[in-house]
C-alpha cells in the first residue's frame, strides 16, 4: 500500500529532514520525493509505502501535522487509492 504526501509552505531549513525523519521512525519507506523551492515558497510530493508501517494511516496524518506545525508548512496524507480516484479522467 502506498501514500502520497504533500507539504507546501515558506521555505526554511530542515523541512524535508524532519518529514523524512518522522517518516522513517514509524517505519514508513519513502518511494518517490520531488521538491520545488519557488522564490521563498517550498512544495513537496512524496510517494511513500505504507505496508511496513508501525502506526496506522490517521495517525500518520496526525504525526505530520505536528511536523507542519514546526515547520510553518501544511502536510497532507492521502492513501494512494483516493489519489487515484481523484485523478481518474
Amino acid at each position: 500500500m502506498k501514500a502520497v504526501i504533500t507539504v507546501i509552505g515558506k521555505d526554511s531549513v530542515g523541512i524535508l529532514s524532519k518529514v523524512s525523519s518522522s517518516c522513517a521512525d514509524v517505519g514508513v519507506n519513502i518511494v518517490e520525493v520531488t521538491q520545488s523551492v519557488l522564490q521563498d515558497m517550498f512544495a513537496m510530493i512524496m510517494l511513500v509505502d505504507i505496508e511496513k508501517s508501525t502506526i496506522e494511516l490517521e495517525a500518520l496524518r496526525e504525526r505530520l501535522d505536528k511536523v507542519g506545525e514546526q515547520t510553518g508548512t501544511k502536510v497532507h496524507v492521502m492513501h494512494e487509492d483516493i489519489f487515484n480516484s481523484m485523478h481518474k479522467i
